[in-house]
């Protein structure tokens, strides 16, 4: 009997294979592709373009305002959705589908899925070069896209209509894996989007995927429980991984049950509420002071869902009990074995589960409990005094932070790179799962406010806070039109340092001259004096500028129910930090140098090198 077919276009057969792909969300099954954003040129816009027309009432197509901005909404869909459900961005050839290579490295670094179905040039090369086709001398199969290579987990470019139906496949395998997650490129060559083939209609049946939970291996889970047994002095770091796995209670559990302190990276922030005893918080470069001493002193670390970036871990000059032993539970084996780690590849929830059941009766020494409870009672403390209200000209990034936290207490926090991770790292008071959402393993300027879109199309219900620096705000704002047009609220703090505060900082602590980073050091004839409330304004925004932290508050509970994206603007100094928690983070400091400043820094760094672990 033969087959049964149906005749589409390459681009058809890629819309009507995402609507039948599905997966279940607190026991319904829904479409798990949350939609697609779309910029369409040349390259897209007649293939990709009239198949996603065709399925628009199933797959809602969302039109971006800049590629790179769209992708970091897709990404944040996906993160806001612990990696249950995830959307897809088309653009057409050249500097479309360059703008989201970008996306896609911070999708990569961060393990977050995201399909990205850029335009290629003509497979039948016949017009070469098309417009916006870049040309290899060397090389007649190079085009832009061959730049999402190294930032894809899986890559496959389109020459032929049928070539789709692996290319697919592989791609939802991907996607939904735990472990391989993170962002595939199809690249669509776009006469090969307009050819038809005769697609099997099984290609496009509903399929359901669900979550794979790796379970230990019995020698490796063995060989983790063992030394959690000799272990006095243990700590949890929690990453991301548990809360992609919905292992949050689990966790709390196991703390609870065991005396064993819990640290946050900043994927892994609100895996424990901010007010647990347990929950020490951030730990590592912007660290508490309570997650750090207990850092240096433990003896085992049990590393849940990170990645151990050098800011989790001091860049390796965190740990410094001689005797340290790290368990790493991860999907992942890249991950799981970094620094000589014991490894338990595993599923975050499933590896807890198993090792709560078999250390039944097994404690952490009690003063080592007892003295991480009251590090976190002194911590809290200083916290506090940093957060408190102030009637500074130019109050610091915490005291934002605390007029913020006290106005909508019950917000979902977006932000990415710049200053504000660090401060709200060790200070924001995250109560659920998800309601911390930063996106620093990529440090990406300009993932804010797009990512805060993102946010708000998993979440609807959520009360979504963006917190931006001056600088993020001017690489990547245009996603408050995006907000404005499809009627997704964001409240949006912008803090205004005149320049970039976080780096100047850095500049200053390795001995440099203050120079090109605040708007005042800059090469300039006349400073700008930008007025961003009217810039946000102009986009549809209801914007204002407050002149004080008192305002600011004010400011956010009168606009708390405004039915569209709120802009408040403050200014703010750009070179007080939060002096309580922090660690050493490694910035090579220049040997050689006329500044005897920078010669002052090398010294303290030759000196702070000696502490980093090799292994």
């Amino acid at each position: 009997m033969s087959q049964k077919t149906i005749r589409l276009t390459m681009a058809q057969a890629v819309a009507r294979f995402m609507t039948a792909q599905k997966t279940v969300i607190d026991g319904e099954t829904v479409p798990i592709f949350g939609g697609v954003f779309a910029i369409f040129g040349h390259g897209n816009v007649a293939g990709v373009g009239e198949a996603l027309y065709a399925v628009k009432d199933e797959l809602p197509t969302y039109r971006g305002q800049n590629e790179q901005g769209m992708a970091h909404a897709a990404i944040a869909y996906a993160k806001a959705s612990f990696r249950r459900r995830f959307m897809a961005c088309t653009s057409s050839i050249g500097p479309g589908a360059l703008n989201m290579v970008t996306a896609a490295a911070l999708a990569h670094v961060n393990r977050l899925p995201v399909l990205l179905l850029p335009g290629d040039v003509f497979a039948n090369r016949l017009p070469d070069p098309v417009l916006q086709q870049v040309e290899d001398f060397g090389d007649g199969t190079v085009s832009v896209n061959d730049c999402f290579r190294p930032v894809s987990r899986y890559f496959d470019r389109i020459t032929r209509p049928e070539q789709i139906i692996p290319a697919l496949r592989r791609a939802m395998a991907v996607l939904t894996d735990p472990a391989e997650c993170g962002p595939v490129t199809l690249s669509l060559c776009q006469d090969v989007q307009a050819e038809a083939y005769d697609y099997p209609e099984s290609f496009f049946a509903e399929k359901v995927w669900t979550v794979r939970r790796i379970m230990p291996d019995a020698d490796e889970f063995a060989t983790a429980a063992a030394a959690l047994l000799k272990a006095s002095k243990p700590m949890i770091i929690a990453g991301g991984g548990v809360l992609y796995s919905e292992a949050s209670d689990t966790l709390r559990k196991f703390a609870e049950i065991h005396g064993v302190p819990v640290l946050e990276t900043q994927a892994g922030k609100s895996s424990l509420p901010h007010d647990h005893p347990l929950n020490m918080g951030s730990v590592g470069v912007t660290g508490t002071s309570a997650s750090n001493q207990l850092a240096e002193e433990a003896d085992l670390v049990l590393a849940v869902g990170t990645r151990l970036q050098d800011f989790t871990t001091g860049s390796w000059a965190l740990f410094k009990n001689d005797d340290l032993k790290i368990i790493g539970l991860n999907v992942q084996v890249f991950d799981a074995h970094k620094h000589q780690a014991l490894p338990l590849v595993a599923d975050a929830r499933a590896g807890l589960e198993a090792l709560n059941a078999a250390l039944t009766g097994w404690q952490a020494d009690e003063a080592w409990t007892d003295k991480a409870q009251a590090g976190k009672d002194e911590w809290l403390v200083a916290a506090d005094q940093a957060t408190s209200s102030t009637n500074a000209e130019l109050p610091s990034d915490a005291q934002v932070i605390g007029a913020v936290q006290r106005a909508r207490q019950s917000a979902t926090l977006v932000c990415a790179a710049g200053g504000l991770p660090g401060e709200l790292h060790k200070l924001w008071k995250a109560d659920a799962p998800g309601s911390y959402h930063l996106e620093y393993g990529f440090s990406t300027m300009g993932y804010e406010i797009a990512g805060g879109l993102g946010v708000k199309l998993a979440r609807p219900k959520d009360d979504v806070v963006v917190m931006v620096g001056d600088g993020s705000y001017m690489m990547l704002n245009s996603e408050i039109a995006s907000s404005i047009m499809l009627g997704a609220k964001l409240t949006i703090v912008l803090l205004d340092n005149a320049g970039y505060g976080c780096i100047n900082r850095l500049q200053m602590a390795t001995g440099g001259a203050n120079f090109n980073n605040l708007l005042k050091d800059t090469q300039h004839v006349t400073l700008p004096g930008i007025d961003f409330a009217a810039h946000a304004a102009s986009m549809g925004a209801v914007a204002r500028k407050v002149a004080s932290v008192a305002e600011l508050e004010t400011a956010l509970q009168e606009t708390e129910s405004v039915d569209r994206t709120v802009v408040i603007v403050i200014d703010t100094d750009p070179l007080i930090t939060t002096d309580a928690g922090g660690h050493w983070w490694d910035v090579a400091v220049p040997e050689v140098s006329d500044r005897p400043q920078v010669n002052a820094a090398r010294e303290a760094y030759v000196v702070a090198l000696k502490a980093q672990r090799a292994g």
